[in-house]
């Protein structure tokens, strides 16, 4: 396993016969047979020509079932699947396809792999020329379009005969199932640069913001614009002069990652879910986080809660947020919101950071989500996150071209009109509330968790 998840195991298995018929005759075959027509020119004029027709077809078939004994037997072959590396969404990876030949001859063979439609378009089919006794391989290539698990099915191989005159067929039973992992390596150049950009250090943003945050780091001499409250009146008694408290951000503070896996959360933004796009931010900040000495914790729900992780911090939390996020899943329904702040409540007693990734729907009324994260007010600082609808946005600010269009850009401004009014609601609650472009929402939440602990919100 790696920081962006693990690669999938090679899969190997020898060759079973496939089909009713595991052979079928080859095109040097067919050539031959259609060759012993011209023995129909004669026979027009000497039935005794049709005999010597089916002699010769007679012989081609002997020479087929010769050759079809010779070839290969598909025991003989064994295919084995690997992977580069960890399959990530929306990069391509490669996959290679061995073939080992156990075989007395060489064989030229054609390997068909089973990949699922969300790594690739058409299924791959490879050509492979192996000695015998020796191994070869091919590659095709990946792109997965969707995260999760995927199931890769079995291998299917053709052979052709040393003379051409059969082909045999095999099945390599290789079927597996595979992750396909968020965008872990987006989110780390995303985070790194933000950290860049704000004088923090790389690896583990350790930069103390002098006189901010309430963790105590260290003593010196009072300047000019100390604040009074920070003035050491021990150590100034001590050493005769004035001495101020340095103080730093806290760390070891718990971070919740509450993910949305509701209806709204199935919408398209691009090539990737509304919800693909909230995994990736998710994994974002929670990397940032975990480098600043925070805590994070997971809950995923829908109509239940799917994932729950207690907030921790280092590899192995990384690990495992990395293996519940790249399997969630939308359901079609509306999510329990309620469940979720009841269960938020019930295991995190201490103040904490919630982030809410969430959609809302542009209704007359209060979205139940709305009123259930403001129930978390109270004990925790809340940041509502959601991704904007570009392109919606888009059409409420065009400007109609015909009075279909003007109906149109009239109920896309509706919209966005009841959108600002929700998520500004919110924000008059006391809420920190976060829109921005599904693509960019890492570094979003980044820049605003930065600005939260700078604060000392917590």
């Amino acid at each position: 396993m790696t920081g962006t998840g693990r690669t999938p195991a090679a899969r190997g298995a020898p060759c079973e016969p496939f089909g009713r018929l595991p052979f079928a005759a080859g095109p040097a075959a067919f050539l031959l047979l259609a060759s012993g027509l011209i023995w129909l020119v004669p026979a027009w004029f000497d039935r005794r020509a049709l005999a010597a027709m089916l002699l010769w077809d007679g012989l081609v078939l002997a020479a087929a079932v010769l050759d079809f004994h010779r070839t290969a037997k598909p025991r003989d072959l064994t295919v084995t699947r690997r992977w580069s590396g960890p399959l990530t969404l929306g990069s391509p990876a490669q996959v290679s396809l061995d073939l080992h030949n156990a075989g007395a001859g060489a064989v030229t063979a054609s390997v068909m792999d089973y990949a699922p439609a969300s790594m690739r378009a058409n299924a791959p089919d490879v050509r492979v020329h192996v000695r015998a006794g020796a191994v070869a391989a091919a590659s095709y290539e990946v792109a997965p379009a969707e995260r999760g698990d995927a199931e890769v099915g079995s291998a299917t191989v053709r052979w052709l005969s040393a003379w051409r005159l059969c082909e045999r067929r095999g099945i390599a039973p290789i079927g597996q199932t595979v992750r396909v992992y968020p965008d872990v390596q987006r989110g780390r150049r995303e985070s790194l640069y933000l950290i860049r950009s704000r004088q923090i250090a790389i690896e583990k943003r350790r930069a103390r913001h002098l006189g901010q945050g309430r963790e105590f780091e260290s003593l010196r001499d009072h300047q000019d614009g100390d604040e009074p409250r920070d003035v050491c009146w021990t150590a100034t008694a001590r050493r005769g002069r004035l001495v101020t408290k340095i103080y730093r951000p806290e760390r070891s503070q718990p971070v919740w990652l509450i993910v949305d896996l509701g209806r709204l959360l199935r919408a398209r933004a691009g090539a990737f879910t509304m919800l693909d796009h909230a995994v990736t931010g998710a994994l974002t900040l929670a990397q940032v986080a975990m480098a600043s000495g925070d805590n994070v914790g997971l809950l995923a729900y829908g109509r239940r809660i799917q994932r729950r992780l207690p907030p921790g911090r280092g590899s192995a939390q990384l690990r495992a947020l990395i293996e519940a996020l790249a399997s969630v899943r939308a359901e079609s329904v509306e999510a329990d919101h309620g469940g979720a702040a009841a269960e938020m409540l019930r295991v995190q007693k201490r103040r904490a950071l919630v982030v809410w990734l969430t959609d809302v729907a542009e209704t007359a009324g209060t979205p139940d989500v709305i009123d259930q994260s403001t129930s978390l007010m109270p004990r925790h600082v809340v940041l509502f996150a959601v991704a904007r609808h570009g392109e919606i946005r888009s059409l409420a600010s065009s400007a109609p071209r015909s009075s279909r269009e003007m109906y149109r850009v009239l109920a896309a401004q509706e919209a966005v009109e009841r959108r600002d009014a929700l998520l500004g609601g919110l924000r008059q609650r006391g809420a920190l509330v976060l829109e921005g472009a599904p693509a960019d929402l890492g570094g979003a939440l980044v820049d605003r968790y930065l600005e939260v602990k700078e604060r000392g919100l917590l």
